[in-house]
């Protein structure tokens, strides 16, 4: 599973896509910047990919889960409820791809409220360039 980075005022989030074709659609379409969405503790944001529903799609997500929302042509980012939720589980719009998840904490995000921009790379690549940043 392709290891990525997500990078959001600042701060760093380490995360992984699953080898899935909808995961590996976005991963191949690194690096993605865009402009954050709120909707309650979900983050979604476009991303250049256009794929229909697969076999995970769902509407049973949790907290820490990454997914696809084909409608929105967006990822999906899920640290809490939603405000269609009925308890504190995230509750999507509509079924969603499960494309990957947060290896840290997801409860970081609810720090992150209120940003408005996130970029998503490669782990390996975002390492490369901090590895050559910090030799100049």
């Amino acid at each position: 599973m392709p290891k990525i980075k997500i990078f959001i005022e600042g701060i760093v989030i380490n995360a992984e896509l699953y080898n899935t074709d909808c995961g590996m659609k976005i991963y191949q379409s690194l690096p993605i910047e865009s402009i954050i969405n709120e909707w309650g503790d979900e983050f979604y944001f476009s991303v250049p990919v256009v794929f229909k529903n697969d076999h995970t799609a769902t509407k049973v997500v949790k907290a820490g889960d990454i997914c696809y929302w084909p409608p929105g042509r967006a990822l999906c980012i899920f640290f809490g409820p939603t405000p269609i939720s009925t308890n504190d589980d995230p509750l999507p719009a509509s079924e969603v791809n499960i494309v990957g998840r947060i290896l840290d904490d997801p409860k970081i995000l609810k720090k992150m409220k209120g940003s408005k921009n996130i970029r998503i790379e490669d782990a390996e690549n975002a390492l490369m360039k901090q590895n050559c940043n910090s030799k100049e």
